[in-house]
């Protein structure tokens, strides 16, 4: 428990803080083996600082030099005075800053980390507090940094999974809206003079260049209406889950997200396992920190069958989201003890099938654009040539 204290020392001088105590008894016998004379001591309500956040990058390599600094004996405080001198980014640094406030105050390293929740995020806190509580501090810092390394490896595949399609995809429909506003009207004129009746696909075409012409300020609107209806939609807990499922079940995409889900999932459940986080707490984390509504709900009733005697791999079943071969060798680890080992290995396998699918679907969708944007123009370029070689005609026959 935390508790806020006010106290006097030797000098008179008032010191305000937290202490980190059993119960406000212990707080009180902490403060006096200092020599304070105590003012008053209640427990406080933890607050959470808002700073800015912090890139995995460095977060990484903050994990890997505090953790070699612990290993070589020096102490926490000396370790991140050092640290905050080498740090370029400056509210990191006063971050680091403050948790050396913090920890000299009492408080224990977890906790102080968990007042700057941008930068410290839930996961990393439990960890910290299971290599604190089991002596390992140096280990699980080196743990963290190795799954961070992994995390962000992850996220870039997530990127170039999504950038590549929205990227080709936004210029080839960029180029139709110019051919079907700005070219399509310089045939219109000519074919105006023409005199006889266009064909029906030139019609169609023309028709779609007048509409996008004369409305297409009031389709933006509508679309950034939209856009932003269902951004705010998503941000309820409902919108969330139908958001999330959907994009578990995207053909093609929804494969994807599934793997990349599941290679998430067994990764941080394997490292907060082997970092000694009881089963519960470990399972509570995942959730939170899953990023899916889904993976979210399957994974809360994996606590409540744990709870209720049974085991983690039933509930993992359910919505078909994990496939039947994990939930086997989460099943297997559980009944031999291995656990963790079967989640390392489960998570470097998905990893493997996010690269192999990433692949296959940069490879897969140059072509469909280039046959999605030959059908359009194809289509364009027929329409507006129809009609010139029905001129060429009747211009022959006048002659």
């Amino acid at each position: 428990m935390i508790f806020f204290y006010k106290v006097k020392d030797s000098q008179g001088k008032i010191i305000e803080g937290e202490i980190e105590a059993k119960n406000q008894f212990d707080a009180i016998n902490k403060l006096k083996l200092q020599k304070y004379s105590i003012i008053s001591v209640n427990q406080s309500k933890r607050k959470k600082i808002k700073t800015g956040k912090v890139s995995l990058k460095e977060l990484t390599i903050f994990s890997r030099q505090l953790s070699t600094l612990v290993s070589s004996g020096v102490p926490i405080i000396q370790s991140l005075s050092i640290l905050e001198s080498q740090i370029e980014n400056k509210n990191f640094a006063t971050v680091i800053s403050m948790l050396k406030k913090d920890i000299e105050s009492g408080l224990s390293i977890s906790d102080a980390m968990a007042k700057y929740p941008n930068v410290f995020e839930e996961l990393y806190v439990s960890m910290i507090k299971a290599g604190e509580v089991g002596g390992i501090l140096d280990t699980i810092l080196d743990r963290l940094a190795t799954y961070l390394e992994s995390a962000a490896a992850l996220r870039d595949k997530v990127k170039s999974a999504l950038m590549y399609p929205a990227i080709v995809g936004g210029i080839a429909i960029i180029v139709t809206v110019v051919l079907i506003i700005f070219v399509i009207p310089i045939f219109k004129n000519i074919f105006s003079s023409f005199g006889a009746e266009l064909p029906f696909i030139t019609r169609v075409v023309i028709s779609i260049s007048d509409l996008l012409k004369a409305y297409i300020l009031h389709i933006i609107g509508v679309g950034f209406v939209l856009f932003y209806a269902v951004k705010k939609y998503i941000k309820t807990d409902k919108g969330k889950r139908q958001f999330d499922y959907i994009l578990l079940k995207l053909p093609v995409f929804g494969i994807i997200f599934k793997k990349i889900a599941i290679a998430k999932f067994s990764r941080t459940l394997a490292t907060l396992v082997k970092s000694g986080v009881p089963i519960l707490q470990a399972l509570e984390t995942v959730a939170k920190t899953s990023g899916n509504k889904v993976i979210e709900e399957i994974i809360l009733s994996s606590m409540k069958s744990i709870r209720e005697g049974g085991k983690i791999a039933e509930p993992l079943k359910k919505d078909n989201i994990f496939p039947p071969m994990v939930t086997q060798m989460i099943s297997v680890g559980e009944e031999t003890g291995s656990l963790d080992t079967m989640l390392f290995k489960i998570a470097d396998f998905y990893d493997q099938e996010v690269d192999a699918s990433v692949k296959g679907l940069t490879s897969m969708i140059e072509p469909l654009v280039m046959v999605f944007m030959g059908i359009v123009i194809g289509f364009i370029v027929i329409a507006m040539f129809i009609p010139m070689f029905q001129m060429g005609e009747i211009a022959s026959k006048q002659g």
